[in-house]
């Protein structure tokens, strides 16, 4: 029996399934209806009885958030939606938008109604032009049907490619026209978010979960997860596996049962190591294939669930060199407003080219966790922070493949060997 919980991916396999017509076709706009009949505080409260956390990291209730909205204050309240997915390894919330863009329209219906906003403004990655295309074209196609502009707005942002800007108060400035940089918080943004108005930041899949919640009841989203991690979630598995992609499943599922799912690691090949929610999180080992994939089970384990995104590394990866590819992401993303992640990934970078070069010591271990340490919880917004978990964790668990760099003089991995080919997976 399958453990796939298809809700947002049902229908994703219909060649029309973008459309309009094939999304009102399954019942789509009947839960915004709905909802648009109920009292907005009620909703709220129904989105909190679901248990529904925000996918897009942190893992934070959802209807809670919604919540912190105040109300009768005679401003202007925003819905931002955070379609910015640059997390490497991540790749949900894209598919998503190609296969049903109407649920995140939907969603973003009935959150402004809840949170009494007249406005929604979707910022969007700059690369995904085809992306934007299909969901530009679904936002135009509700309006016409008179889903939108009958007192709730939706517009589409395409942002410039900058990572930070996935964090939710560089978004905001990046939506006002300046440069995309983390704010100070407090004031956090649902007293004084976009233009200073109360303003709620939520994930694509987040607010694209909402309708089936409406539609359903809390009780039927509560039935599937964990205690504390209810719902079906969409986990995106990559790399060394036979069958990579979207797998929509309860929370509390294992990376074994996912991969099991997709046909397993590729043929002659056994796995090494794993990241649980992309790279900025603590990577995972063999010893951690039964960790249950929710909230409470990734953290009791070590690392944090994040964007879900399952990068899977088999015996031929060289796990300096995945670190150092990672940390040369986080350098050059890095928005440089203040020094322990401006200044730091920039060293930390140079030190992880000398070990995997083979031209490192091992005191440049200490000193590389030296510097992660003075990162770690330093820096001005989270990045800096996940910056130092994929170098922490692969010392943790592979010091010896660090030592053996050294003592080599060089890698000791073929680079060609872990190259995905064309068919390899087969």
């Amino acid at each position: 029996m399958t453990k796939l919980t298809p809700i947002l991916s049902a229908h994703w396999d219909e060649k029309d399934s973008f459309t309009i017509e094939a999304y009102k076709r399954h019942g789509g706009y009947t839960a915004s209806a709905k909802a648009l009949a109920m009292d907005p505080d009620a909703v709220i409260q129904l989105v909190k009885d679901s248990g529904l956390r925000g996918r897009g990291g942190a893992g934070f209730p959802t209807g809670m958030k919604w919540g912190f909205i105040p109300q009768g204050d005679d401003k202007d309240h925003y819905l931002v939606v955070n379609a910015d997915e640059s997390e490497p390894g991540t790749c949900k919330d894209m598919p998503l938008l190609m296969a049903n863009p109407h649920v995140l329209i939907e969603g973003c219906i009935i959150a402004c109604h809840a949170i009494r906003a007249k406005h929604a403004f979707i910022y969007i990655r700059g690369e995904v032009t085809h992306v934007a295309r299909r969901l530009n074209q679904a936002i135009e196609d509700a309006y016409k049907a008179g889903l939108l502009g009958k007192g709730i707005d939706v517009v589409l942002h395409i942002g410039a490619g900058a990572y930070i800007c996935g964090e939710e108060t560089a978004l905001l400035d990046s939506l006002e026209g300046f440069r995309g940089q983390p704010r100070l918080r407090p004031p956090f943004p649902a007293i004084a978010g976009l233009y200073a108005r109360p303003t709620v930041v939520n994930n694509v899949e987040s607010i694209a979960s909402v309708p089936a919640i409406i539609a359903n009841g809390a009780e039927w989203y509560q039935g599937m997860g964990t205690e504390k991690s209810k719902g079906a979630t969409l986990y995106s598995l990559s790399g060394h596996v036979k069958n990579p992609g979207q797998f929509e499943a309860p929370l509390g599922i294992t990376l074994r049962e996912i991969l099991e799912l997709s046909g397993g690691i590729r043929a002659g090949h056994t796995l090494k190591f794993w990241t649980p929610g992309g790279s900025s999180t603590p990577i995972f080992t063999t010893e951690h294939l039964d960790v249950p994939l929710d909230y409470e089970g990734v953290s009791a384990a070590g690392s944090m669930l994040g964007t879900k995104a399952l990068q899977i590394f088999d015996e031929t990866t060289c796990v300096v060199r995945a670190v150092l590819r990672w940390t040369e992401f986080y350098k050059h993303e890095s928005c440089g407003k203040c020094t322990p992640c401006r200044e730091g990934t920039w060293w930390l970078v140079q030190l992880l080219r000398d070990l995997e070069a083979g031209k490192g010591t091992e005191a440049d271990l200490a000193k590389l966790l030296d510097l992660c340490d003075n990162i770690m919880g330093r820096s001005f917004c989270a990045l800096g922070d996940g910056a130092t978990s994929p170098i922490t964790s692969s010392i943790k668990y592979f010091r010896d493949e660090y030592i053996a760099h050294i003592t080599n003089g060089g890698c000791p991995f073929d680079p060609v060997a872990s190259t995905l080919f064309a068919g390899a997976g087969a």
